[in-house]
């Protein structure tokens, strides 16, 4: 019981910490391709802060039931972040929740208890050996790298989701990591910990992590990275939680059939609820407005640079005004080079 009640609580402030989170990020000016700038300029806002330190508290109480349970149930319990996300943003903006939010809710919440019941994870396993867990560790970094290294190469509007699914990929393996820490600590000791390699490998992926979610908050609204964070973080979590540290689920026929249907409805109930009107916020400007002024620059003979494309990524859609303006310019642009 008291597992279940920090899952909810870590999911409870997880939710609202990414909802401040974005709606300041969003509105921050652009500051270039240098994370570290975008974050001392977002640290002069109190909306942001509080974000911060509400995440902060979600992390905390999620490490606490980390410690206290099975990787395979704190992750369907704290995906449920989204739920509150909602609510804050349903507060925030006034909108009624109608049948895709319900509908979301509800598939989330059956999900959520589907797995729970069906798969009943339980303790008990070994952890992997050395060969098994570095190939699990090793194909989730090169997924959220390969997400990362496309996003370079994709469509603006998918930019935030290929981020914060890598981001939600290498959370999923920190909580399975901090598991182990946790479990150190227990049999050996707190000084022992600092000898073995976990700490400082969960300390890189949540700074990691971090980055990805702050630069996807900015790129877009809450819809087209909030699901993809939040689902894919329980399904890493659930798969290094079972390949790594061995924890066990129910695997007859009838039971891992429940098991992918509820993971199927979390997934979907994710997207609903991230799509609802609710959560959707329009931004200040436009991602046309600043690859056309790019290509204007280059047509005037100005190279385009990758720091260039990461800010055109950075801000978020586009008004039609805007875009005619901007194809004005580069028609100007054009025919003055």
């Amino acid at each position: 019981m008291s597992v279940f009640l920090l899952g909810v609580g870590a999911a409870c402030c997880l939710g609202v910490g990414f909802v401040l989170q974005q709606r300041q990020a969003q509105r921050a000016p652009l500051s270039g391709s240098a994370f570290f700038r975008l974050l001392l300029g977002l640290m002069r806002y109190p909306e942001w802060l509080v974000g911060i330190a509400a995440m902060t508290a979600g992390m905390a109480l999620s490490t606490i039931a980390l410690a206290n349970g099975e990787v395979s149930l704190v992750e369907p319990l704290t995906a449920t972040n989204l739920l509150f996300a909602m609510a804050l943003s349903r507060w925030l903006t006034g909108q009624p929740l109608g049948w895709r939010g319900w509908g979301g809710v509800l598939l989330l919440a059956l999900g959520v208890t589907g797995f729970i019941v069906a798969g009943q994870p339980s303790e008990g396993g070994h952890l992997a050996g050395p060969l098994r867990r570095w190939l699990l560790f090793g194909i989730v970094v090169a997924v959220a790298g390969l997400l990362v290294a496309l996003s370079r190469r994709l469509r603006p509007t998918l930019v935030a989701t290929a981020l914060a699914c890598a981001a939600g990929l290498l959370y999923g393996l920190q909580d399975s990591l901090t598991r182990i820490s946790s479990q150190i600590v227990s049999g050996q000791g707190l000084t022992v910990l600092f000898a073995h390699w976990q700490p400082y490998v969960v300390v890189c992926l949540g700074v990691t992590g971090l980055m990805l979610v702050q630069i996807s908050f900015q790129t877009a609204p809450l819809r087209s990275s909030l699901p993809a964070l939040t689902a894919a973080q329980p399904l890493a979590g659930i798969a290094c939680g079972v390949g790594i540290i061995g924890d066990r689920l129910r695997l007859t026929p009838g039971s891992l059939a429940v098991q992918a249907a509820a993971l199927v409805a979390i997934v979907i109930g994710l997207a609903l609820i991230g799509r609802h009107p609710c959560v959707v916020q329009k931004s200040r400007t436009g991602t046309g407005l600043c690859l056309r002024r790019e290509l204007a620059d280059s047509s005037s003979g100005t190279a385009v640079t990758a720091g260039s494309t990461m800010r055109c990524w950075r801000t978020a859609w586009t008004a039609p005004n805007a875009l005619s303006s901007a194809g004005s310019n580069t028609r100007r642009a054009g025919a003055a080079g």
